[in-house]
């Protein structure tokens, strides 16, 4: 049983953001901290990726866990509206691995990083992942 009342869990879910999430915000920091110029949300990119680099045709995806279905210690399936939960999961992964491939074939290079990868104490595996990536 959910510990919320469905109105109190209805007002949470409607608070999550797809944009500006503090794992995004932490990113976008250290690229620009690092002299990294980059747009947002590009829309006539396929998936309207988070930070995109156009002049390198590469772009980043910052994924939350539950939303994405990260195999990590942050996604849990619920146990209330099961099955509601697995076709909405479900269709983002498909949905995720189309605009994936469809960048691909249009020569871009894609980056893939989780939410969790974010809540490290030490990011310098991250900051080289994304380095490594851009350079």
């Amino acid at each position: 049983m959910d510990v919320h009342s469905k109105e109190q869990r209805s007002f949470n879910m409607s608070r999550i953001r797809n944009k500006n999430t503090k794992p995004e915000l932490l990113i976008r920091k250290w690229l620009w901290h690092n002299g990294y110029r980059y747009r947002l949300h590009k829309k006539d990119i396929p998936g309207k990726p988070d930070i995109v680099f156009p002049g390198r045709k590469k772009a980043i995806f910052i994924h939350g866990c539950f939303w994405h279905q990260h195999e990590c210690k942050y996604f849990k399936w619920p146990k209330t509206n099961a099955d509601f939960w697995k076709q909405k999961i479900g269709s983002n992964v498909i949905r995720d691995q189309r605009n994936y491939r469809e960048l691909t074939e249009s020569s871009w290079k894609c980056l893939v990083i989780w939410e969790c990868e974010t809540k490290e104490h030490d990011l310098k595996a991250l900051w080289d992942k994304i380095k490594a990536f851009l350079d």
